[in-house]
């Protein structure tokens, strides 16, 4: 029951992280596309936190997936 509740929370908390990046927001950077104003950032600050902060997420997530797979539950 913990599992499961701990998965929902880290996966409220990764869905956050992932809606609050900016880049490549619009419908074309979606798919590969970005206008010909486009060009490589190196993420500072804030940015770099999320980004990194999404990654442990995301690795968090699969383990608890892994986990509950696992114990059968």
């Amino acid at each position: 029951m913990i599992l499961n509740i701990a998965q929902i929370v880290v996966s409220v908390v990764l869905i956050g992280l992932v809606l609050l990046q900016e880049r490549s927001a619009g419908a074309g950077g979606l798919f590969g596309g970005g206008g010909a104003g486009s060009s490589y950032q190196t993420r500072r600050g804030l940015e770099k936190v999320i980004y990194w902060a999404t990654i442990a997420i995301a690795f968090i997530f699969a383990a608890l997936s892994v986990t509950s797979l696992v114990l059968g539950k």
